[in-house]
C-alpha cells in the first residue's frame, strides 16, 4: 500500500511547476552549476569517496547544441584538474549528438577523451535507452582503439547485454554495469527482478573472469553481496573493481563499503537540465518521494 502510494506522489510530483519538483531534485543533483558539483566533490573526497561528474542534459537537437555540451564538459576536465578532484568525466552520447549525426558525434567525443588524456583523467560513456545502444558500443569501439582512457556502461535488463560482454572484453573494456532504468519492451527486456539480477550477476561475472575492470552500479545489497563473493571467489584484485552509486541514494551503504576499505565513487549530476534525470530517479525509487514530501509538510508547521 505503501508503494502504491508512494508511486502516487510520484505522478502528482510530475504534473507540479518545475521549481517545486525542485524540492524532490536536489537530493539527487549537485546543484545547477560546475561550482555547486566541484563543492560536493570536495566534500565526498574529503570522506575518501571518489566521484564521476555529469553535465546534465540529452537527446540535443542541433549540432549549436552539442558544441555548448562539448565545452561544458571540457570545463569540467579542467575544473577537475585545477582543483584536484579525485573524479572523472561521465558523458551522455545524445548530448553530444549521437542522434544527430554519429559520426560528428564521435568527433566531439573524441575530443573529450582526448583532453581527458592529456590529463590524466578517463571518461565513461553513459548507456540511454535501447534505440541507441549499438550506435553507442560502435562509437566506443572506435574510440577504445585509440584510447585507454574511455569506459562504457552496460545494463543488465537488456537481453543482449551478456553477449555484448562476452564481444567487448575482447578489447580490454573498462565497464560500469548497471541494472538499467529505461522503460523497454518485454521482448528486448528482462521485466523480473530477479532475472534482472540473475543478468546483472552472469555478466559481471563474465567481466570479471576475463580481467577487466568494473565499476559495479548498483544500490541492491544482494548484488553487493554477489559482486563481493565473486571478488572473493575469482581472486579479483582490489585495483580491478569499485562500487558505484548515485548521489543521495542509501547513503548508508555507501559509507559502509568505503569503511569496510572499498573504493567507491559516486555519480555526482548537475546543471539546468535536471529536470528529466530527477524524475527518472523518483520513478525508479518512488519511496524517496514519499519521504520528501512529508518533509515538505514537516517543514510547513
Amino acid at each position: 500500500m505503501l508503494l502504491l502510494l508512494n508511486k502516487l506522489i510520484v505522478a502528482i510530483v510530475k504534473l507540479m511547476p518545475h521549481g517545486m519538483v525542485y524540492f524532490f531534485a536536489k537530493r539527487y543533483i549537485a546543484g545547477e552549476k560546475l561550482q555547486d558539483a566541484i563543492d560536493l566533490v570536495k566534500t565526498l573526497n574529503k570522506k575518501g569517496i571518489l566521484a564521476t561528474m555529469d553535465v546534465l542534459g540529452e537527446s540535443i537537437t542541433t549540432k549549436e547544441e552539442v558544441i555548448l555540451a562539448k565545452t561544458e564538459c571540457l570545463a569540467v576536465l579542467n575544473a577537475i584538474h585545477e582543483n584536484k578532484l579525485g573524479s572523472n568525466l561521465s558523458i551522455k552520447p545524445t548530448s553530444l549528438g549521437l542522434n544527430i549525426d554519429p559520426e560528428f558525434a564521435y568527433q566531439q567525443i573524441k575530443e573529450l577523451v582526448q583532453r581527458a588524456k592529456e590529463l590524466n583523467n578517463f571518461v565513461r560513456m553513459d548507456m540511454e535507452d535501447s534505440t541507441v545502444t549499438q550506435i553507442t558500443i560502435d562509437v566506443f569501439k572506435r574510440l577504445r582503439s585509440e584510447y585507454d582512457n574511455v569506459g562504457i556502461v552496460l545494463q543488465s535488463y537488456l537481453k543482449r547485454t551478456y553477449n555484448d560482454v562476452v564481444d567487448l572484453n575482447k578489447i580490454g573494456t573498462n565497464y560500469r554495469l548497471c541494472k538499467g532504468i529505461y522503460i523497454e519492451p518485454a521482448e528486448i527486456a528482462f521485466r523480473e527482478k530477479q532475472a534482472v539480477r540473475d543478468s546483472y550477476v552472469r555478466s559481471l561475472e563474465k567481466m570479471m573472469k576475463d580481467g577487466n575492470y568494473v565499476g559495479i552500479a548498483t544500490h541492491d545489497d544482494y548484488l553487493v553481496k554477489e559482486a563481493l563473493r565473486l571478488k572473493k571467489e575469482l581472486n579479483v584484485p582490489d585495483n580491478r573493481m569499485e562500487f558505484q552509486m548515485l548521489y543521495g541514494v542509501k547513503e548508508d551503504l555507501r559509507d559502509r563499503l568505503v569503511k569496510e576499505g572499498h573504493k567507491v565513487r559516486i555519480y555526482t549530476p548537475f546543471g539546468k537540465d535536471w529536470y528529466k534525470y530527477s524524475i527518472r530517479r523518483l520513478q525508479e525509487n518512488p519511496n524517496v518521494a514519499g519521504q520528501v514530501f512529508t518533509n515538505i509538510f514537516k517543514f510547513g508547521k
